[in-house]
């Protein structure tokens, strides 16, 4: 299979494929030596001759078709996938994808590094769409959980293959967890609390490895409650734990170069010794850091070796994973190998073009629709925008083999088609010399914030400033880092036309030196070179003049996939290009029949175009076929099939912080934002008419386990045949938490044909309805009143049907002795999540230490309690005091002493009649704690309370002053000094 240097000079056990695998397994794990089981823990796995064993390599790029080895089939990306929600076909594009990715690996020389082509194949993403600033946004599918995971497992399963034995590919799922910002990501910490993790973020990935369609996951540069994603307990204490009934354990993989960031921009190691080797026994497997200098992280595993750091049962337990997945994918059974017919001619074949090609059709989505689509007889069109006549890839794209443009497209079917970008051409003259820039005309094309590009008039090649001066060389934008990308400041000391060049990359301006050549070298403007810019063609007017002598103007518009938003960069807002709405309102002036196609990477506000123009379409950036799905689409050859993954916000919408990710409480997505949005979660039109009717339950009254048939009737009623997304909605009725709005419970994509109808029926399990109870630890379903709901989208809902759950009633939370962790609070203010330990554990902070943090606690049974003991750190000086107390009384106020260190706990305790005398300073702090809590209200009035006990269930609230940290506390039945006596 890989390419063995040596084959093994005799039959060993670990060749015989008649043996179980894990026999195999520990057959070569015993066979290599400590030196050459510590080699393989770096990504770039060396051969080991003696054995006959090939080099290995981790991880292949394999997104949305395979990237980075040359030509291949290129599929819309994750986002446009996830806008199909079809399983059934992101399977199938996953199963083209591994098919290549074999044929890369049996037929193509390795590009880098040592190795054939790998097998493990890095994808898919199954960060939720959190915030659709996000850089990486194109790489997920959805905003919800649920759906994200459903088409997750597709692709896993489409990557692996049915063999029962050997894998095509091994999928491993990014990027665990709780990562939706770019900026500052190896340093910034998600505070994600209970509620949210398991509701929202593990929810993505738990069904997938639970499925066993995932052999491994990589862990995310981020932070999560202030404890690198590489260090995380979540790894063994959730991802392994899911994976154990399947029989197979993950293989987890590091991000690149995270293992260092350990030590180096987020200082939490003091070592890389140390880094690495709390990173091994957190359960990363396989560490990608310094490319394929593997002697660096191995040298530094091995010191952690030698000072006791690690173990070798530590250097083995991954060992064994890697090879685990090794034999999986077939390398020491070659003559076993179910896939090596694949031949090379499988890449780009007819069949895989075909599949592009209803892949983009299917992930369409039409937004609006006031009857100008789908277009009709031999209109005369114009399409306009920078996006009308180009393709783009992204990152994570393969080299694509064709493209077929919009306008390409659209021609394909009507013949003549006018096509004008709309983007100025410019001549730029040094005012010191008059020489013109790069001695051509440039088109410039904004994409935002100020950022162009100079694109060569005549070739068609991008102005770079990659190798020293400026040169006209790029064709394709496509590097790690852009050099491509510029900014035109207009000089205030000059006239209007006098502008200073500034390289976005460098932050440099553009200056000429003694021999006349140009390069980004002037640090302040006032070194920088004046250029004068001529105006040579007018962009906008040369749309409005082809738009005026059409009958229809498509006009599409968005961003490039490496500019702007990507990965490292998030967006600044949601408002298209400045430029781009100004060309799509001049040209829906003069022709009045304007449809505008958004093909992007994630969502726009496009407030305007949905008031005043009759069609609105969007597609991620879709690959080789765009322009034929697009022209399929708006011709009316393809119903409009695809519905939103994500939330579509109003430009007016103020979203929250890129860096809350408490989706609950600052009201993100679908779930729980209030705000009506531009076009909502699972939005899309179709070109026919679907009736709902006849919604049924197989009872209106399941027990908290048990589960509900849902059959509903879909008819089209319209004149077409078409595709409709049946969705099925959840929520809670009177819930006593805050509750989503609504959650996606299942979904079914349906085609019918005019006239035709069918009945849908869904299994509802009760554990759909779950919610996570931070009072138990776990997943709950309440008894009591909820709601299905059969929609057209989020907000379209078509009909409805009520559902009540039976079972006890929750008991109240249970305080006195138990201890209580402070992250499991039911609502909080002013509060950060941190890490209580390097490798375990979590604690909550003020924000702003000048100010109260205040936690809530709902419904606690206090009866007996008379006393309270808590964790706490104090690593400041600074006064510090915890308080406890009710709706209208204090419990007790604890002063925090200095514990010296950020992880030097201790217990505090204090008797609960104590407050009695303290009931000003309580009182005090109570008012201050109220004013910062905000929306944290109690639940109900709160009952007596007794200095010599407290009885009765009351909602109780937890004050933090001054900089420090509580990890957790409970109410004892006995006053402090008996309870405890060392403290």
């Amino acid at each position: 299979m890989s390419a063995s240097p040596v084959s093994a000079p005799e039959r060993l056990p670990f060749r015989d494929p008649d043996l179980p695998l894990d026999k195999r397994v520990d057959d070569l794990l015993g066979r290599l030596s400590p030196d050459e089981r510590l080699a393989m823990l770096h990504q770039y796995a060396p051969a080991v001759p003696r054995l006959g064993l090939a080099a290995f390599r981790t991880g292949s790029e394999v997104l949305h078709g395979v990237a980075w080895l040359g030509v291949a089939t290129v599929f819309p990306q994750a986002v446009g996938l996830g806008a199909t929600w079809d399983e059934d076909l992101v399977r199938a594009v996953a199963e083209a994808t591994s098919v290549e990715l074999r044929a890369f690996h049996y037929h193509h020389p390795p590009v880098v590094g040592s190795g054939a082509t790998s097998l493990q194949a890095w994808a898919p993403v199954l960060n939720p769409l959190r915030d659709p600033r996000w850089g990486r946004n194109e790489e997920g599918y959805s905003e919800d959980p649920l759906h994200t995971a459903r088409l997750g497992e597709a692709y896993c399963r489409g990557l692996a293959g049915d063999d029962p034995r050997f894998l095509r590919a091994a999928p491993v799922l990014k990027h665990f967890l709780a990562y939706n910002n770019e900026d500052d990501r190896c340093t910034t910490s998600s505070g994600v609390r209970p509620r949210v993790l398991h509701e929202y973020d593990l929810a993505a990935f738990r069904p997938v490895v639970a499925s066993g369609a995932a052999t491994g996951a990589m862990a995310a540069y981020n932070l999560v409650n202030g404890r690198p994603c590489h260090v995380s307990p979540l790894i063994a204490d959730e991802l392994r734990r899911w994976a154990e009934p399947t029989g197979h354990e993950l293989f987890v993989v590091s991000d690149a170069e995270a293992p260092s960031n350990l030590v180096d921009p987020e200082h939490y190691f003091d070592d890389h010794a140390e880094a690495h080797a709390a990173a091994l026994k957190a359960g990363i497997d396989s560490f990608t850091d310094h490319g394929e200098d593997s002697a660096t992280p191995v040298g530094r595993l091995r010191e952690a070796l030698e000072r006791g750091l690690i173990d070798q049962s530590d250097v083995d337990r991954a060992v064994r994973r890697q090879l685990a997945l090794r034999f999986r994918l077939g390398e020491f059974d070659p003559g076993l190998d179910p896939y090596a017919g694949i031949v090379p001619e499988v890449v780009d074949c007819p069949e895989h073009r075909a599949l592009a090609a209803r892949a983009a059709t299917e992930s369409v989505v039409l937004l609006k629709n006031d009857g100008l689509l789908p277009l009709s007889g031999s209109p005369r069109v114009a399409v306009l925008g920078p996006l009308a006549d180009a393709l783009h890839e992204d990152w994570y794209s393969g080299t694509m083999p064709y493209r077929v443009t919009v306008a390409e497209g659209l021609r394909e079917r009507l013949g003549d088609v006018v096509c004008v970008e709309g983007v100025d051409r410019i001549a730029l003259r040094c005012r010191t010399s008059g020489d013109l820039l790069g001695g051509t005309a440039f088109d410039v094309v904004e994409w935002g914030d100020d950022v162009v590009t100079l694109r060569c008039a005549e070739t068609g090649r991008h102005l770079t400033a990659e190798d020293g001066p400026l040169a006209v060389a790029q064709d394709v934008i496509k590097t790690w880092e852009v050099h491509e990308t510029f900014r035109l400041e207009v000089d205030p000391a000059a006239d209007g036309d006098t502008v200073l060049l500034r390289g976005v990359h460098s932050g440099r301006y553009a200056a000429v030196d003694p021999d006349g050549r140009v390069a980004l070298t002037a640090e302040t403007p006032e070194t920088a070179e004046r250029w004068h810019r001529e105006l040579l063609l007018d962009g906008v007017g040369e749309a409005r003049a082809a738009a005026a002598a059409a009958d229809v103007a498509i006009v599409v518009l968005g961003n490039h996939p490496l500019i702007n938003g990507r990965e490292t960069q998030d967006r600044t807002g949601t408002a298209l290009p400045e430029s781009q709405e100004a060309l799509l309102r001049a040209v829906a002036a003069v022709r009045p029949e304007t449809a505008l196609v958004v093909m992007s990477a994630y969502p726009y506000a496009v407030d305007w175009a949905d008031e005043h123009l009759p069609a609105v379409l969007w597609t991620s950036h879709g690959g080789q076929e765009t322009g034929r799905a697009l022209a399929a689409v708006l011709l009316g050859d393809a119903d409009p099939s695809g519905r939103l993954p994500q939330t579509w916000y109003r430009g007016d919408d103020e979203l929250p912080d890129p860096l809350d990710y408490d989706v609950v409480k600052a009201g993100w997505t679908y779930q729980y934002h209030r705000a009506a949005p531009l076009y909502a979660f699972g939005h899309g039109l179709s070109y026919t008419n679907f009736a709902y009717s006849d919604l049924r339950l197989s009872t209106s009254e399941p027990a908290a386990a048990g589960a509900v048939e849902v059959a509903v009737t879909l008819t089209n009623a319209g004149p077409r045949s078409g595709t409709e997304v049946v969705q099925l909605y959840v929520r809670a009725l009177k819930a006593r938490y805050e509750a989503p709005i609504l959650r996606l419970a299942d979904f079914r994509k349906v085609s019918l044909a005019a006239g035709e109808r069918r009945t849908l029926v869904f299994r509802l399990p009760a554990e759909r309805l779950a919610h996570w109870d931070v009072a138990t630890g776990g997943f709950t379903v309440d008894p009591g009143e909820y709601e299905v709901v059969v929609a057209r989208s989020a907000r379209e809902a078509v009909l409805t049907a009520p559902l009540t759950v039976t079972g006890p009633a929750p008991t109240p939370r249970a305080l006195v002795g138990r201890e209580t962790r402070a992250v499991d609070f039911d609502d909080y203010a002013n509060t950060t999540l941190t890490d209580a330990t390097r490798t375990t554990g979590d604690a909550v902070t003020p924000t702003d230490p000048t100010r109260p943090a205040t936690l809530l606690y709902r419904a606690a049974d206090l009866t007996g309690a008379v006393g309270v003991a808590a964790r706490v750190a104090n690593e400041g000086t600074g006064a510090a005091r915890l308080e406890f107390h009710l709706a209208d009384r204090p419990l007790a106020v604890v002063e925090v002493p200095v514990t010296g260190g950020r992880y030097a706990w201790t217990t505090v305790v204090a008797d609960l009649a104590e407050a009695a005398g303290v009931a000003g300073v309580a009182r005090v702090a109570e008012a201050g704690a109220a004013e910062a809590a905000g929306s944290v209200e109690p639940a109900g009035a709160a009952e007596s309370a007794g200095v010599a006990g407290v009885v009765g269930v009351h909602d109780v609230w937890v004050t933090l002053h001054g900089d420090f940290r509580l990890s957790s506390f409970h109410f004892t039945e006995t006053i402090a000094e008996q309870a405890f006596p060392s403290c």
